[in-house]
């Protein structure tokens, strides 16, 4: 129990040493209401649980700001705070601390418990929240802008993690009869954090692994007569440094080495593959462009940013409206990724005002931004390499799937036919992309290219009004970017409104229905792509000469003859 504790916050990215200190809280707790009042056994586990959950909650508030090694310190710190004040509490008992409790946990008792955990995680790990917790632990950028609220995430399984170290004090206290502060230092959470690293994260079955083979050891060192007290810390010390050598993946990476192929594919697959219908190639859908008066899907006005002495942005004025591809151009530092960034509320704009469907977006974190339609891809690609290329799409409609963890809980029938829904609006947006019969290969299997177009169908799950590109060409050759300028009219003739930033002017000018040209943070042209491909200022920001304008062709429809615009 106490390596799902840890197992909880592992698989959100978090190093958390403090479950000995909650299980330490809750024993202590449950002891106190057992030996004083009296209380049902039933009614002290509730509030022994509920008593480490408020603590783990409370410890998260300010701690969850750090991350890596720093909440791992912090966590440390909180624990021995606990002991030491456990340690010198005439309540606790002091050293000595509290005997005889009243034994009133038999092994069933325990193994009930255990199961209850198993059964948490398994139901977890395929609805709406596992899947936001692996994308938080694989990329927390890419997951912000997903619409996971990375805050609420991590309290939560912050808070569950103390809730279930929590149990695992309470059984421990009732069924061992004596506790003190020795059992809970710093030493029992290295312990805890070994049985979650040996059993392995990548399944719920790594923490019974983990917990259940380093419990055998030191059964098996009795069994065979050896008593030598360092002999169990160096043992677990060379696990330690063994699994993260050799064996990433820890115990459960044994098994799936060992498990057959067909056998282990029909385990992890949880939902079925796409039909026959979804893997047909989707309809040739070409853009209309906007129609005329058409709303403003996104609007800015005079947004400024400033790194220090430098401008990225200087005063830029753009509207995008519904329905229209818009082509976002500029020379290298011209401050395109800078605008979106700024527009998803990925970077806070200098000055200026930002609003998306009418509502402003300063003041809003990423994941508020997308809950208004805006959806993105990167410039370079951040997928979740440890989810398959089915659950990096399902993960990018986390605003439109519903919730289902309770329901898979309990049994409910309606978190199937949800979680069926969601797979399947996945599926079609892998088809519309053409990867509709790759669904189950993980993401770190696919090209450079597939990687591409898995980003666009991830941004697209989530229905968006805009969906902003950002350099989707990069790395293409003139085949692969003139399949990319299809799909991009494809989906925009779906009615999602496209921002397309790229350096591939050819590509800009062949698919956009409007082109705006940034250079040094300003907007120096704005117009359709024939008349911006004309434009004299544009063609001396590319060329860096002053008379390139004369020396364009009056019937040019394109900027130079390059696929990609000169560096």
């Amino acid at each position: 129990m106490l390596a799902f504790s840890m197992y909880a916050v592992l698989i959100a990215g978090q190093l958390s040493l403090a479950q000995a200190a909650f299980a330490s809280i809750a024993a202590y707790t449950s002891a106190l209401l057992t030996m004083h009042l009296g209380l049902p056994f039933p009614v002290v586990i509730v509030i022994g649980m509920a008593v480490a959950a408020a603590a783990a909650f409370l410890l998260g508030l300010p701690v969850l700001r750090l991350r890596g090694v720093f909440l791992a310190i912090a966590t440390i710190g909180f624990g021995e705070v606990v002991r030491i004040t456990a340690l010198n509490l005439d309540v606790t008992g002091g050293a000595i601390g509290l005997r005889p409790i009243p034994r009133v946990v038999t092994l069933w008792h325990v193994y009930l418990a255990l199961a209850l955990c198993a059964w948490l995680f398994w139901r977890m790990r395929p609805s709406k929240l596992g899947r936001g917790l692996a994308a938080l632990k694989e990329d927390e950028v890419a997951a912000r802008v997903m619409g996971i609220d990375i805050v609420r995430y991590r309290l939560f399984v912050f808070t569950l993690s103390g809730a279930l170290a929590g149990l695992g004090g309470v059984l421990f206290a009732h069924y061992a009869r004596f506790i003190s502060p020795g059992q809970f230092g710093f030493e029992r959470a290295v312990e805890i954090l070994l049985y979650a690293i040996v059993g392995g994260l990548g399944s719920w079955l790594g923490p019974i692994f983990g917990g259940g083979f380093l419990t055998l050891l030191p059964e098996l060192q009795r069994e065979f007569g050896v008593e030598a007290g360092w002999l169990r810390p160096a043992i677990n010390g060379v696990l330690l440094l063994g699994v993260i050598l050799f064996l990433p993946s820890g115990l459960v990476g044994v098994g799936r080495i060992i498990v057959p192929d067909r056998w282990r594919r029909r385990v992890d697959t949880t939902l079925p593959p796409p039909t026959a219908a979804l893997e047909e190639k989707p309809p040739e859908l070409e853009a209309a462009g906007p129609e005329e008066g058409a709303p403003a899907v996104a609007v800015l006005e005079g947004v400024d940013k400033d790194y220090g002495g430098l401008k990225a942005l200087d005063g830029v004025h753009m509207t995008i409206h519904r329905g229209e591809i818009l082509g976002l151009i500029g020379p290298n530092g011209a401050g395109k990724t800078t605008l979106v960034n700024v527009l998803t509320a990925l970077t806070p704009a200098s000055a200026g005002t930002i609003s998306v469907l009418d509502t402003p977006v300063r003041g809003r974190t990423p994941d508020r931004v997308n809950a208004l339609g805006v959806s993105r891809t990167f410039q370079q690609t951040k997928l979740f390499d440890a989810l398959t290329v089915r659950e990096n799409v399902m993960v990018g409609g986390h605003r439109v799937a519903p919730a289902t963890f309770l329901a898979r809980l309990l049994l409910l029938g309606r978190a199937r036919r949800a979680e069926l829904e969601h797979a399947e609006r996945a599926d079609r947006c892998l088809a519309l992309v053409g990867l509709a019969d790759r669904a189950h290969v993980p993401a770190n299997a696919l090209s450079y290219g597939d990687r591409r177009r898995l980003e666009i169908a991830r941004a697209l799950c989530a229905e968006p009004e805009l969906l902003v590109l950002d350099e989707p060409a990069a790395g293409m050759n003139h085949v692969e970017a003139a399949a990319l300028g299809t799909l991009i009219r494809q989906v925009a003739g779906t009615g999602v409104t496209v921002l397309l930033i790229e350096h591939n002017v050819r590509l800009v000018m062949r698919s956009c229905t409007r082109v705006v040209v940034l250079n040094f943070g300003r907007v120096i042209a704005d117009g359709e792509p024939t008349r911006v491909a004309r434009d004299p200022e544009v063609i001396r920001a590319y060329l860096g000469d002053a008379t390139a304008a004369s020396a364009a062709p009056a019937g040019a429809s394109t900027p130079p003859d390059d696929d990609e615009a000169p560096q």
